[in-house]
């Protein structure tokens, strides 16, 4: 279960859909239908450092409907950013 989290939260965009599951784990959420390339990989850990600016003890997962570029998931798996694609929002 994942409840909405409102972006302003963290001082982001409100386009950005945010959410936060029942043990804590705060999940970025991009339905698109294009790659996600290394371009989006360093917007979403600008994104993933604002929120650890807040919220520093919370871990941090992406969730796509799109592909993930390989160079792009082993970047944010560095990082500490778990990847998961998803067939159906």
């Amino acid at each position: 279960m994942m409840k909405k989290i409102d972006p302003g939260k963290y001082g982001l965009h409100k386009n950005n859909e945010i959410y936060k599951t029942n043990g804590g784990v705060t999940v970025i959420v991009k339905n698109r239908k294009s790659r996600i390339i290394m371009k989006d990989g360093y917007k979403l850990l600008e994104t993933a450092e604002k929120i650890k600016e807040v919220d520093s003890n919370t871990k941090i997962e992406f969730m796509t409907t799109a592909p993930i570029c390989s160079q792009t998931k082993a970047f944010l798996k560095e990082k500490g950013i778990i990847t998961r694609q998803v067939d159906d929002f």
